[in-house]
């Protein structure tokens, strides 16, 4: 059969993203063919265009959908045709009408959560689900740093964070994202471009620093970020929107008072079906009792997926962003 897809035949600037026709097959062992009802931006979805993250060319970008089962092959017992499924994993191929996908990396969608909803949160809130559960497990009375906090995961790292019993520090780029973060549950907010944030953290904390950073930024934001960590604190480093963070001494972990480091990622976390089930569970739950609530500000036609990217890429965006076919 035929459908209409993004494609990247080399990597650059959202220009490189053409709408085209493919050659989609019938679904083989243990897959499924699925039909988007809407498809999720994410920032990894820049670095896959322009080659900081390598993909076979051509390829056709997009980690996370949302749409209906229409048929499975040989060996698929958990899915059957109208069922309908959300995801948030490889293979790439998001940013289609239709596609093929394992079986075993789809979740059946409860009837309380919207395909929409489902679309826009999977990939932002397993990753906020395994930040404030497992990464770092954060505990009444915690006071946390999010950076990005009126981004998509920051705003579910927000109001999640504040249901835990945590007080919110978050750094935003303007008064309009520092109203969306504190309507979303963050305590303080500092604007990073006229505020020194590790002064403000110092001064929340009466000193003391953070237990954990979670920064999705990178290069700008990394070395100050270690200096809002109280001694053993948690630096996570889950994401670079402003560039790579250049290789460092680690002497400087000990230095900055014995602090851990780690680089996650979602596909580790969610890598075995068990753990990705129970993410997507605990996200669904916390959806669903409206302790946090998904905010879909931008939705753009698939076909305009250019346009999405710069928008995304010029600070434009807030909250989740959805694709739709």
């Amino acid at each position: 059969m035929k459908t209409n897809a993004i494609r990247i035949h080399q990597p650059g600037g959202p220009e490189v993203m053409v709408w085209e026709e493919v050659d989609l097959a019938a679904p083989g062992a243990g897959q499924v063919l699925l039909r988007h009802t809407a498809v999720g931006l994410n920032y990894i979805d820049v670095y896959h265009r322009t080659g900081l993250y390598p993909a076979p060319l051509p390829f056709t970008p997009g980690l996370e959908g949302a749409g209906i089962v229409e048929a499975v092959g040989d060996g698929v017992t958990e899915l059957k045709a109208g069922d309908r499924v959300a995801y948030a994993n490889p293979p790439l191929g998001a940013y289609s009408v239709s596609r093929l996908m394992p079986a075993d990396r789809l979740v059946k969608l409860p009837d309380h959560i919207h395909d929409r909803t489902a679309a826009a949160m999977m990939l932002q809130g397993m990753t906020a689900q395994y930040l404030l559960r497992r990464t770092y497990r954060v505990q009444p009375g915690d006071t946390i740093l999010i950076h990005a906090a009126a981004g998509g995961v920051g705003l579910l790292v927000c109001q999640w964070a504040k249901h835990l019993g945590a007080t919110v520090i978050g750094t935003v780029g303007s008064e309009e994202k520092a109203a969306l973060a504190k309507a979303h549950g963050c305590d303080h907010t500092i604007l990073y471009k006229s505020e020194d944030f590790v002064a403000r953290v110092k001064e929340i904390t009466k000193g003391e620093g953070v237990p954990v950073v979670y920064d999705s930024v990178g290069k700008d934001t990394f070395l100050n970020s270690l200096d809002c960590l109280r001694p053993l604190g948690m630096m996570v480093l889950f994401g670079q929107s402003s560039g790579k963070v250049e290789p460092f001494d680690t002497g400087l972990l000990g230095a900055k008072g014995s602090l851990f480091l780690t680089r996650p990622s979602l596909m580790a976390y969610t890598a075995k079906r068990s753990d990705m089930v129970a993410s997507a569970s605990e996200l669904f739950e916390v959806v669903g009792k409206g302790v946090v609530k998904v905010e879909i500000n931008q939705t753009y036609s698939l076909k305009d997926a250019a346009q999405a990217h710069r928008d995304l890429e010029a600070r434009k965006t807030t909250g989740s962003t959805l694709l739709l076919p």
